[in-house]
């Protein structure tokens, strides 16, 4: 396939940009910058951005049936988050050891509204395997949220995704460079038969899995953190295709536009300086967006939060 066209949305800005998401209702792309404090909604046709700073560091937001209302893994916890005043509301406790401190980190919504949540160490992530994966949902006649530890002993919880049909769950731990897949009951929210779904590096795909999403093909796409592309794989685990990006560092792609055949890919900009992830990337921080409508690939709407 032709490399598809590049155009740069928004230029060097994040210092930790991450979980895109797509509202299909307002035509807008959610994101965060983790490091910064900060929820952004782009509006991709006039690359009008507005922004809210918090009071923590988000690690993944998802939507809910409020147009002014998120709700964000923030630290330790899982809050709503009032848009545009960023006021941070109903704060339930996730997880936290004082001898092993952890911080939310990569999440997404199920196709019935669950939350699911992942923790990594922080802030030396190298070699502490500290982190949980968490299944968040609202308990029946309350409005409390239940929280599950389903996996203990993460490094850093990465690449949640679904399957169209929601029968298969996709979860990465990026320092184990590993992707694993799970049969999915909707239902119940249980999975079963986990098994490797692909492995990074060797002759797999460069650099460390990071954010993922699915396409309607049922195709999984992970950004190649530290190795600059976006790769796509199979339903079978089988690397089908690698993108080149414009900088060293993507770590999350959404499935955007009014056909859902824009990819939209945040990275990482480090202290905001240009090159500062990496110094021969002058595009850190950067979002872009990738026109896949020539490639007859598209993505799936973005589930939201049923609490």
């Amino acid at each position: 396939m032709a490399t598809p066209p590049i155009d740069v949305v928004l230029p060097v800005r994040a210092r930790l940009g991450e979980c895109p998401i797509w509202d299909t209702e307002q035509h807008v792309l959610w994101w965060i910058d983790v490091d910064s404090r900060r929820i952004h909604r782009t509006d991709p046709s006039t690359s009008r951005d507005e922004e809210c700073k918090i009071s923590g560091r988000p690690g993944s937001i998802v939507l809910t049936s409020d147009p002014d209302r998120l709700v964000s893994g923030v630290e330790h916890a899982i809050v709503d988050v009032a848009w545009p005043t960023g006021e941070l509301r109903h704060r339930v406790v996730v997880e936290y050891d004082d001898a092993r401190p952890t911080r939310l980190n990569d999440g997404r919504c199920d196709q019935s509204g669950r939350y699911w949540v992942g923790s990594m160490h922080d802030p030396d992530t190298s070699g502490i395997f500290a982190g949980g994966f968490y299944c968040v949902d609202a308990a029946p006649g309350r409005s409390d949220r239940v929280r599950t530890l389903v996996r203990g002993g993460v490094g850093i919880a990465n690449g949640l995704a679904f399957s169209p049909d929601g029968r298969t769950m996709y979860w990465a731990d990026s320092p184990r460079r590993t992707v694993w897949a799970y049969d999915y009951d909707l239902d119940t929210g249980e999975r079963r038969a986990p098994r490797v779904f692909t492995r990074f590096g060797g002759s797999g795909a460069p650099g460390f899995p990071d954010g993922a999403c699915v396409d309607a093909d049922g195709c999984y796409w992970s950004a190649c953190v530290t190795a600059g592309h976006m790769a796509r794989f199979t339903p079978a685990g089988d690397l089908d295709r690698l993108i080149a990006t414009p900088m060293a560092w993507p770590t999350m792609a959404a499935f955007g536009g009014g056909d859902l055949s824009t990819m939209f890919v945040t990275s990482i900009g480090g202290d905001g300086q240009v090159g500062s992830a990496h110094p021969n990337d002058k595009m850190a921080g950067a979002l872009i967006a990738i026109d896949l409508s020539g490639s007859g690939i598209s993505g799936l709407p973005e589930p939201r939060y049923s609490g």
